[in-house]
């Protein structure tokens, strides 16, 4: 078996060599503050980073390939990457809150990817946004073949309109999520029917939906609701957009490396009830499964049995669990109409108590794994202000008291010092006859 330290050890020299690989040949540039006066002119894709982030190092890697990939790609798109403990300022003009943070810079916009951190991924995201904010289908087989290559997309239908209009302009704020086609009724399949145009259709699922201005309401919340599928495998970068929803989440939590026939059984009964009860729930639930408890477990600050059926609220970090056991549909129908109609206790929120407990909770988990995949930089950044502290205490406690032994403010020459009881304290001046009450005695 690999000792630990020595596999951490290959991986940090890799990642150096990556690195020095990545910005020799050109795949990735160090920026610097000059880079917000040519950034308007060419697209760019740019990772802020922090050099204590220990997310930073471990995600080092996938960036050099990104860089890499796009390059061989011969994409009009450059790829960098900014220190902001360095670049300060313009950390600060773009709002970095967290790291490692991924922008894609087009023109006067930039767009923010919130998706997972993985080369395949950051890669759809920079040729979809960094192309049209709205593509046209020109044939059936061009529609065939954008069917075939991504599981959800939206196509507007038709002419001009101001219906047209309205959906340009939510494209281009939730490009960075998902497709948008434009086509004409000939190049549909004829699976699709239509009693009027213009018309906006989402593909997912296997089969369509239109959009319906009476019942939906605004365009850009309608898009925004559908722009998951009914059910499908929920990761902890899409569960964070859902707060962004005004659905709650149904989850089913379990293991896929191991699963049980209650694993299955909760899948099932899951993705059975987001097709067979789509209208009843479509604008209240999101469904889905999760692979493991960990980030659930960092939500609710405690353990989340596996496999367990669980709702959470995203918008206040809320969940619920059922107190009974789920054992069919009818169950599970019971338990997500019970927490609808409040019944079924709220736990968590995002009140002051919680907020506090939560960051302290994540805290301990971030200085965790900053110990364990770059332990000695950790050391050294715990240890500086430790260190501070305990010099400042020591010299504190240690410090020898000076004493004044100028007379105190506000005492003159004319003014004797008094003693402990508050009399004139006698005072022996050289030369002085004044004789003493004891040496009077003994006269």
């Amino acid at each position: 078996m690999t000792d630990p330290r020595i596999a951490r050890m290959r991986n940090l020299i890799l990642t150096a060599l990556l690195s020095v690989i990545a910005v020799v040949s050109g795949y990735v540039e160090e920026l610097d503050d000059k880079f917000k006066e040519y950034r308007q002119n060419e697209l760019w894709l740019v990772e802020f980073y922090a050099p204590w982030c220990a997310y930073c190092h471990t995600f080092e890697p996938i960036w050099y390939e990104v860089g890499a990939e796009l390059k061989s790609l011969g994409s009009p798109v450059n790829v960098g990457k900014m220190d902001t403990t360095e670049h300060t300022s313009i950390a600060s003009e773009l709002n970095i809150r967290g790291y490692p943070t991924i922008k894609l810079f087009k023109g006067d916009l930039s767009f923010d990817y919130k998706g997972p951190r993985t080369k395949d991924a950051i890669i759809e995201f920079t040729n979809r946004v960094s192309g049209p904010v709205v593509r046209p289908l020109s044939s059936v087989q061009l529609f065939q073949h954008v069917m075939s290559r991504h599981d959800l997309i939206y196509v507007y239908i038709g002419g001009e309109s101001l219906l047209k209009k309205e959906y340009y302009k939510a494209a281009a704020e939730y490009i960075i999520h998902t497709y948008f086609f434009s086509a004409s009724e000939e190049i549909l399949p004829k699976a699709v029917t239509l009693q009027d145009v213009p018309v906006v259709a989402v593909f997912k699922d296997g089969t369509y939906y239109l959009y319906n201005e009476f019942l939906d309401g605004d365009l850009s919340s309608w898009i925004n609701r559908e722009r998951f599928p009914s059910y499908f495998q929920i990761d902890i970068f899409s569960l964070y957009q859902m707060g962004e929803l005004s659905k709650l989440v149904a989850l089913a939590v379990v293991d896929e490396k191991n699963p049980s026939e209650e694993s299955i059984r909760y899948k099932t009964l899951m993705e059975r009830l987001s097709t067979e009860y789509r209208d009843h729930y479509k604008s209240d639930y999101q469904f889905g499964y999760m692979d493991g408890n960990e980030y659930i477990n960092g939500l609710i600050m405690g353990e989340v049995a596996i496999p367990s059926i669980i709702v959470l609220n995203m918008t206040i970090d809320g969940y619920c669990l059922p107190e009974n056991k789920i054992e069919t549909i009818e169950d599970l129908l019971r338990f997500l109409n019970s927490v609808l109609d409040g019944s079924t206790s709220l736990l968590g929120g995002n009140g002051f108590l919680q907020c506090t407990k939560r960051v302290f909770f994540k805290v301990k988990s971030t200085v965790v794994s900053m110990f364990q995949t770059a332990p000695i930089f950790s050391c050294f950044v715990c240890g500086v202000p430790v260190g501070i502290a305990v010099m400042v205490i020591w010299a504190t406690c240690t410090a020898v008291p000076v004493y004044d032994e100028n007379p105190e403010e506000g005492a003159t020459a004319s003014q004797p010092a008094l003693d402990a009881h508050g009399k004139k304290a006698t005072e022996f001046q050289p030369g002085s006859t004044e004789k003493t009450s004891e040496a009077k005695k003994e006269d």
